[in-house]
């Protein structure tokens, strides 16, 4: 058996953690494919109480099918999600795929002569996803890339005997746009190779002769261009020398006008119109002031449907495209609406609604008659949701000033319905950093809450989405521990709060939130009492000298070039692994062994460092998972474990 050289790093780096870390922990045991270091016996108390809030499940939009016969969705009936049919609303669900790995999206192919669909997966984490195409007489699937490489982005033609894709192929570091033919799929034609970010394919024009393409550059800086097949010609559309997000998302209906979102003109991401032939640029939604997200439009090119993101939730648009009017659907559940799809033939809209007291479900909207229906109910454990905590939006000041006032930092609450005692908090940070926390279904706050009695806060600090272009910015470079400086002002609040309690204050967070965790816990040592870091960054220079060669230019230009000694000079100095001496508090570290975004050796050197010093840490290393746990059992061992743990360290007097 043949394995990528991404199997043999992981593989390298998992025998050195085992050789690295067996001589350090103190208790050291395997609980399925998790590696468990200084973590008791979970309490048969805590796995009761877990267990419903353990067995909710969501659904998410997929697909319409061809031939109006219903819906492909992804959902849970097991260890992992997997893509099943309905064919009406409120139908059973019928389950097609079976894999050990997780499986999220497919698109079918709107050419009657293959009946099938395309999907990908990875394998234990690792993110090399392959691409597979589904028949569906059959019912069997085969691969179809290269099994090397990390594929994604499927775009069928509107023939549909083709299909663009974005792969790493070529040198496994670049991503590239390629073309394959239905006939012989699994051979493709490279058509863009610049190597230089992210190339991703969004629509071909309605003669399939040309295909809209954008350059991921940075969460600040995107372009998109006009690509002509035959000649590989490509016609850039934004301004070269303007910083901003420039998204062409769509063709009309005769390929002489293209649709899609930039925030080039102001702080917010606006819905535009680009002209082929004058290269003049119209904004639509300018007297929107946020973000217009997900972007679709019929199959006729006539009709599109856009997101907005009001303050942390979403709101639905429909547009007629012939006159540009828009109008905001009403009668939808106030939350997270998302994976939207036009009906291939119907005036219909297929979408996932996720609210904080529902989990995200699929429903359907009648354009013509503005009908709801609703095509899931997801189970939540037996629980009754309505006692599930509801957010509540606050601003708190920060250090800082914008235009002579102090500067607002939003956060979202979730408070325990029954409160007697003042309230033992625990800080939620989202990863990213340019990512954005948004209420919705959450069972794990759900229980901290009704269970535990703890109170959540999830800010959205500087650097996170949603707020604009500028407040996306002021965490770059050398503003990093600007951020970081937010969670302290935060901690300031709570103080000043007579409802929490300020002596009982946990942090908690994954990815760059892990970062948080870690730069808080040697920052505000006095003010925390214990700290849970998922899948953290524990030093700047190590983690993009050995994160995925495809991520690290990308990760440069969000955290600093550390080639450049000055940057590297500095990255190091706010490394929490240069400061474990001043962390003196418990620290729970969890880790996928196959992460290849934040490497194992960035969670196993933070552990040894802290061991080192005489700190107490407890260590979760998941044998089968990668950046986050996408596995139930999995999941559900690590929620044991962390409501364990903050028992012990944070409800302990």
């Amino acid at each position: 058996m043949k394995y990528p050289f991404q199997q043999f790093s992981v593989i390298f780096i998992f025998l050195l953690f085992l050789l690295s870390n067996t001589a350090h922990s103190q208790n050291r045991r395997t609980s399925g494919n998790l590696i468990l270091e200084d973590i008791p016996e979970i309490p048969e108390d805590i796995k009761s109480r877990l267990q419903q809030y353990q067995n909710t499940r969501s659904a998410n939009f997929v697909d319409w099918m061809p031939n109006n016969k219903g819906i492909l969705l992804s959902t849970r009936f097991a260890n992992t999600s997997q893509l099943h049919t309905i064919a009406y609303p409120g139908g059973a669900r019928s389950q097609i795929t079976f894999f050990n790995e997780p499986v999220s999206n497919g698109t079918f192919c709107p050419s009657k002569d293959h009946n099938g669909f395309l999907f990908s997966k990875d394998i234990g984490g690792n993110e090399f996803r392959q691409i597979y195409w589904y028949d569906m007489a059959t019912r069997k699937s085969e691969m179809i890339s290269d099994g090397a490489s990390v594929n994604l982005g499927m775009l069928w033609s509107n023939k549909g005997d083709q299909f663009a894709f974005t792969s790493s192929r070529r040198n496994k570091k670049d991503f590239d746009i390629y073309i394959s033919n239905m006939e012989t799929p699994k051979e493709a034609a490279l058509k863009i190779n610049k190597g230089n970010g992210y190339w991703i394919a969004t629509d071909w024009s309605p003669d399939d002769k040309r295909l809209l393409v954008f350059q991921y550059l940075s969460s600040t800086k995107s372009n998109s261009y006009i690509l002509e097949l035959k000649s590989n010609k490509l016609t850039q559309i934004n301004d070269e020398d303007t910083d901003a997000v420039f998204l062409a998302d769509s063709w009309d209906s005769k390929g002489e006008n293209i649709y899609g979102t930039t925030n080039q003109g102001g702080e917010f991401r606006t819905l535009f119109k680009y002209n082929v032939k004058s290269k003049e640029i119209e904004y639509i939604t300018k007297d929107i002031p946020w973000d217009v997200e997900e972007f679709v439009t019929n199959r006729s090119g006539t009709k599109g449907a856009f997101t907005v993101n009001e303050n942390g939730y979403n709101q639905l648009y429909l547009i007629d495209l012939r006159s540009n009017t828009y109008k905001k659907a009403k009668n939808l559940p106030i939350g997270q609406i998302y994976s939207i799809h036009f009906h291939p033939t119907e005036d219909k809209l297929g979408m996932a609604i996720n609210t904080s007291q529902t989990p995200g479900d699929i429903y359907s909207l009648d354009i013509s008659s503005m009908k709801i229906e609703r095509w899931t109910t997801s189970e939540v454990g037996g629980l009754d949701t309505s006692t599930f905590p509801k957010p509540v939006l606050i601003h708190y000041e920060t250090f800082d000033e914008l235009e002579g006032k102090k500067r607002m930092i939003p956060a979202f609450v979730y408070k325990p319905s029954k409160v007697n005692d003042p309230m033992p908090v625990m800080i939620s940070i989202h990863g990213g950093p340019e990512g954005q926390h948004t209420p919705n279904f959450s069972s794990f706050y759900a229980f901290l809450a009704n269970e535990m009695g703890i109170a959540v806060i999830a800010p959205n600090v500087r650097g996170s989405s949603g707020y604009g272009k500028n407040y996306l910015k002021l965490d770059n470079g050398f503003k990093r521990e600007d951020s970081v400086k937010d969670i302290g002002k935060l901690l300031e609040w709570i103080e000043n709060q007579p409802q929490f309690d300020n002596e009982r204050i946990a942090v908690f967070g994954g990815s760059y939130g892990g970062y948080m965790v870690l730069s808080s816990m040697y920052h505000f040592n006095d003010k925390l009492k214990c700290g849970i870091d998922v899948v953290g960054i524990s030093n700047f220079v190590t983690f993009l000298e050995n994160t995925e060669a495809y991520r690290r230019d990308l990760r440069r230009a969000e955290y600093g070039d550390e080639r450049d000694p000055e940057m590297r000079k500095f990255l190091m100095s706010i490394s929490p692994t240069n400061h474990v001496d001043k962390i003196k508090r418990p620290l729970f570290v969890i880790q996928g062994a196959n992460d290849p975004r934040v490497p194992a050796s960035e969670s196993e050197q933070m552990v040894k460092s802290i061991r080192n010093n005489n700190g107490m840490v407890w260590y979760m290393l998941a044998k089968d998972e990668g950046h986050g746990f996408r596995k139930k059992a999995n999941r559900d061992r690590m929620t044991e474990a962390v409501a364990l743990f903050l028992k012990e360290n944070l409800l302990n007097d």
